[in-house]
């Protein structure tokens, strides 16, 4: 169902003007992004027509653009990996683990965005490997899911991991399953540490080797000196690894990986109103406590559409990935080995045969069956349903 306002709604009317105040200083993708939101299930996309089968009750739907970025798209997005991840949930307890990058690296992979962000993947990975492999932790080998965030509540520019860990591993010697402790996975501050280390030499080797890019009002941190002097802050301070409790179930898993794999920068539920001054959205401010939590923010337009396309991923860019038990290379063999060493049962595997469910909504009128009766193109309008034909006509003679 169609929300009030949406950001496509934005775009509309702010994003023409936008895009002429700031031609030359987009890139292509970031243009792509807008053209696909403000087009996603309008005639411009095409679609079809569904006819109900028991009241004749006509209904368009015109296709989405299934951009990734896009506010309408991810909940379809999410249901179908969803399907595909629930058969790899292992009967444990799931812990979450969030890597945040402090504020002065932050600054530089927005400048660097491909290069910073698979950084981020690989030391955040490493580093919960490497603790829970060493046998004064946990000894063991993990499964990881994780998924980048680039954004806080406010739409500013906070790149973050979240990841989701089963609270346990295979023991090196792959002939038992190594539990972790009920509450307690792995040590947050040796976590910080060494994913402090790991980052900042691998992003120094990134300067050294000449593949970052400065510009603006950082342009001097081209030079080595003045990059050393940026980062030598944060190398004493300590980096944020947040560690929640296990959720209670399976279900529970898949509930919050629906909230978080197929997040974008902001929702279209989110969005209060639209004005000449400005766009009003709620946001959370994580320094407040309880009902002050929830805070509304306004900002103007473009200003507001500078925020969002701030988050959009460098083309190509996997934001949802997966290693040790789980890397897609080894996940099948991996699981197999961990069900079995918890004695629990492979999963049921749904029967090829079984004809696929029916995915259209019932019908709004009487609830019947919706079926697709005509298809239409690109930037073309469907035609009208059929009038019935009238039993009090004239008869040709």
């Amino acid at each position: 169902m169609r929300t009030s306002l949406e950001v496509a709604d934005i775009f509309h009317a702010a994003g023409p003007a936008y895009r002429a105040a700031h031609a030359g200083h987009l890139s292509l993708h970031q243009l792509k992004v807008m053209s696909a939101i403000e087009h996603c299930r309008t005639a411009a996309l095409g679609g079809h027509v569904e006819a109900c089968t028991d009241c004749g009750h006509w209904r368009i739907a015109y296709n989405s653009c299934r951009n990734r970025h896009c506010p309408k798209c991810q909940g379809a997005a999410a249901r179908t990996w969803l399907a595909e991840r629930e058969a790899d949930l292992l009967p444990v307890g799931y812990f979450h683990v969030v890597f945040t990058l402090p504020a002065e690296v932050a600054d530089i992979a927005f400048q660097n965005k491909a290069l910073v962000y698979d950084l981020l993947f690989r030391a955040a990975s490493e580093t919960m490997l490497t603790i829970a492999a060493d046998p004064k932790h946990l000894g063991a080998r993990i499964g990881i899911t994780a998924v980048l965030h680039t954004w806080g509540s406010a739409l500013t520019h906070h790149p973050h991991v979240h990841m989701i860990v089963p609270g346990g591993g295979i023991a090196p010697s792959g002939d038992r399953w190594v539990s972790s402790r009920p509450a307690f996975l792995l040590p947050v501050r040796v976590l910080g540490a060494l994913f402090r280390r790991l980052f900042l030499t691998r992003l120094t080797a990134l300067h050294q080797a000449g593949r970052l890019a400065f510009f603006g009002t950082m342009a001097h941190l081209a030079d080595r000196r003045a990059f050393l002097r940026h980062l030598a802050p944060v190398r004493k301070r300590r980096w944020v690894v947040y560690a929640k409790p296990p959720f209670a179930g399976p279900e529970a898993v898949l509930a919050y990986l629906s909230r978080y794999t197929h997040r974008v920068a902001i929702s279209n539920r989110r969005l209060i109103a639209f004005d000449p001054s400005g766009v009003t959205f709620r946001y959370k401010d994580y320094r407040r406590n309880g009902l002050e939590r929830q805070q509304v923010m306004k900002l103007a337009t473009h200003e507001f559409i500078r925020r969002f396309l701030l988050h959009v991923l460098p083309c190509g860019f996997h934001r949802i990935r997966h290693y040790g038990l789980l890397a897609a290379s080894s996940r099948k063999a991996s699981l197999d080995r961990a069900r079995a060493l918890l004695a629990v049962a492979p999963p049921h595997d749904d029967d090829p045969c079984e004809e696929p469910t029916d995915v259209l909504p019932p019908c709004p009128c009487c609830g019947g069956q919706m079926v697709i009766v005509l298809t239409f193109a690109r930037w073309q309008q469907p035609r009208a349903p059929p009038q019935p034909h009238s039993t009090t006509g004239t008869v040709a003679s």
